[in-house]
């Protein structure tokens, strides 16, 4: 009977913003492909210097690469088909393919918790334990932490999809959404959601919290270290260089954490501000990460200008200590 029920539905139609005029959707649709096409330019020229500068070929631009290579394949995901929904009316998915990017979506979304773990990891151990930095942080252990990341990333993910999947769905098959997520699906099925949501809750709040429980502890230890040994100069550029990190590693978890306890504890607020919400925190970071923690570091910037302009910067003239910065920039 449950999968004659599931069966009756071949397709779900992706709604996107519920309450928005159809003569905005050009408009919306237009902002989001240009969001799409920043979002691979900046990690495009990050790949594009990744490969072709062996000086950049260090931990911490390794642990990038992996950020840039998430941020654009989820991206890649989610922007192509809500962009043709709002440009083409083109909104319908198939029922596999829907489950498909929910298992994608959930996918980099746990990645990128990982990786901003690892980044934290990265810059706690370049500051607060400099001397033995070079014998922690090997390109070595890195590929072994990014692996681990990818992996668990999986298996997170995968869960959400083996519980999603079998529900009945034999109603509405709107999806009030910008994309295929568990929450969206698994509010279509014809059963009582709970035990398969609440499960869900716990595990995505646990793959957020864990991450950012050690980011929070990095940088309070960095900022510790930081105003007891460095000058006052390197004090306000330490500052300058980590309030923007912040702001994106915030922007990334808290409003993250405010979603699914509103949807799982019945906090009620208007449907477009809630999509607005997870398309904001969906998608700022990911188009800002490469200036944020590539394109504004020194060896980044040296090596664009040698690229680009073909000439040779001057190596750095003086050491201060910076948040996430090249070895020369500490």
């Amino acid at each position: 009977m449950v999968d004659g029920n599931r069966s009756s539905i071949t397709e779900f139609f992706i709604m996107g913003f519920p309450g928005l005029h159809p003569s905005y959707y050009g408009l919306i649709g237009t902002i989001l492909f240009f969001v799409y096409f920043f979002i691979l330019l900046g990690n495009a020229i990050f790949f594009f210097l990744f490969l072709t500068d062996r000086n950049l070929h260090k931990p911490m631009y390794f642990i990038s690469l992996n950020l840039a290579v998430s941020d654009v394949l989820f991206s890649t995901t989610t922007l192509p088909k809500i962009i043709a929904r709002y440009w083409f009316h083109a909104g319908t998915i198939s029922f596999i393919g829907c489950f498909v990017q929910m298992f994608f979506v959930h996918y980099f979304g746990s990645l990128n918790a990982f990786i901003l773990q690892m980044m934290a990891l990265d810059r706690y151990t370049a500051i607060c334990y400099p001397l033995r930095y070079p014998t922690i942080m090997t390109n070595s252990v890195i590929i072994i932490l990014s692996i681990t990341s990818w992996v668990l990333g999986q298996a997170c993910s995968m869960m959400m999809v083996i519980r999603a999947y079998p529900l009945p769905y034999c109603a509405s098959n709107t999806i009030i959404q910008c994309y295929c997520d568990h929450i969206s699906i698994t509010t279509l099925a014809c059963t009582d959601r709970t035990p398969y949501a609440f499960p869900a809750f716990v595990f995505a709040m646990v793959v957020l919290l864990v991450p950012l429980a050690f980011i929070i502890f990095s940088y309070c230890a960095i900022i510790v270290v930081v105003l007891r040994i460095a000058t006052t100069q390197g004090r306000l550029k330490t500052l300058s260089t980590c309030i923007p990190q912040l702001i994106i590693i915030a922007l990334y978890f808290f409003p993250r954490c405010f979603v699914y306890l509103a949807s799982n504890v019945g906090i009620t607020f208007s449907t477009d501000l809630r999509i607005a919400t997870i398309m904001l925190y969906s998608l700022l970071p990911p188009m800002v990460n490469p200036l944020i923690y590539c394109l504004r570091t020194k060896e980044v910037k040296e090596s664009l200008i040698k690229r680009f302009s073909g000439s040779n910067p001057s190596k750095c003239p003086e050491k201060v200590y910076l948040c996430y910065s090249s070895p020369c920039d500490r």
